[in-house]
């Protein structure tokens, strides 16, 4: 619990008083490596605070192949906004690839702390410009930045956590084969 109050804390300032009245309102859990968090075509109305491990988000195609969306580490979340705000399915899965531990809060919940006090209201809003700020990266990375390039940030970002992602999910995500992560980190001398 006080982990996840650090993480809050780095994106707005809240009173221990705060968030222990906030406290109730999160259930706690821990989900095995590979553990589904939610599923496509699921309506989950929660937002869960990954607090410990690495997760992430990924669609199946038609085809039954994977093709992973994001990766997240300590202090991301899994949620589905279409769910959230339209009620829809979620488009996507969501799976925690190292053992993860989460704190998970409704939305209805986190919206009325948000009405009630302007420091919830300043952490939602910069929950979604977060994750703005991360797409906008993605798809910069993906239009401008050669596949070693986007293997470099993405060993940057996740740092020595790295190693705990499985490679394939790392070619996954920053979209190429394993073949080429392979020759990729050859060069680089990661091999």
């Amino acid at each position: 619990m006080d982990k996840l109050f650090e993480i809050l804390q780095n994106l707005a300032p809240f009173s221990r008083k705060k968030w222990e009245g906030a406290l109730p309102l999160f259930v706690f859990k821990t989900y095995a490596a590979n553990e589904m968090i939610f599923s496509a075509d699921d309506k989950p109305m929660q937002i869960h605070f990954l607090i410990e491990g690495i997760g992430r988000y990924f669609y199946i195609d038609i085809e039954g192949k994977e093709r992973n969306k994001s990766l997240v580490k300590s202090g991301g979340a899994f949620a589905s906004i279409s769910t959230l705000v339209s009620g829809d399915g979620s488009p996507f899965y969501t799976q925690a690839i190292t053992t993860c531990s989460t704190g998970a809060i409704a939305y209805d919940d986190l919206i009325n702390l948000s009405e009630q006090n302007k420091n919830w209201a300043t952490f939602l809003r910069r929950v979604y410009e977060n994750l703005a700020l991360k797409k906008e990266r993605r798809e910069a990375g993906f239009l401008l930045l050669s596949a070693r390039q986007r293997y470099e940030e993405f060993l940057s970002e996740f740092g020595g956590q790295s190693d705990l992602i499985p490679l394939k999910h790392v070619a996954m995500y920053i979209g190429i084969t394993d073949v080429s992560l392979s020759r990729i980190r050859k060069e680089m001398g990661l091999t």
